[in-house]
């Protein structure tokens, strides 16, 4: 991450899921809270999950770069 150069550095931390995948996702947590999933479906939950979870970590450290690199404000605290 640190060897990127600052545009890339900047386009990770705008990081999304694709929107059809932000869709499946959101409709499979939502079955998931009622308990409507069948075995598949759960496979592809936890698939999902992991796909945000890594998008979310590689936002973060992007951010953080950005931040140390003066791209980006640091967050302040509430």
């Amino acid at each position: 991450m640190e060897s990127l150069p600052d545009e890339q550095v900047l386009d990770l931390c705008d990081l999304q899921m694709e929107t059809s995948e932000q869709e499946i996702f959101s409709d499979l947590l939502a079955r998931n809270a009622s308990g409507q999933l069948m075995v598949a479906e759960v496979r592809q939950l936890d698939e999902l999950m992991q796909v945000d979870r890594r998008g979310m970590v590689r936002k973060a450290r992007a951010l953080k770069v950005a931040i140390d690199r003066g791209l980006k404000p640091a967050l302040t605290q509430v």
